[in-house]
């Protein structure tokens, strides 16, 4: 298992668990990242951050440091 934020370009894994109990953690549930849910990178901006992911049948930008809150499972 590792962060969402470490995923490559084109792969895809599965949500395990949301890191924290605060705001943000709050905000990433709220939009879909939710424990079972497959995602797959779609890319990055130029530099890096946000990071463009599909879920749910919908594409979502989240940033690097929110996306390390997620621990995937999967490729």
């Amino acid at each position: 298992m590792h962060e969402l934020s470490l995923l490559k370009k084109g792969s895809a894994g599965r949500v395990v668990r949301i890191h924290g109990t605060d705001s943000i953690s709050m905000r990433l549930l709220e939009m879909g990242l939710t424990p079972g849910v497959s995602v797959k990178m779609i890319g990055a901006a130029l530099l890096g951050d946000p990071l463009e992911i599909e879920l749910r049948g919908y594409h979502l930008s989240v940033r690097k440091s929110e996306a390390s809150r997620v621990e995937v499972a999967g490729s």
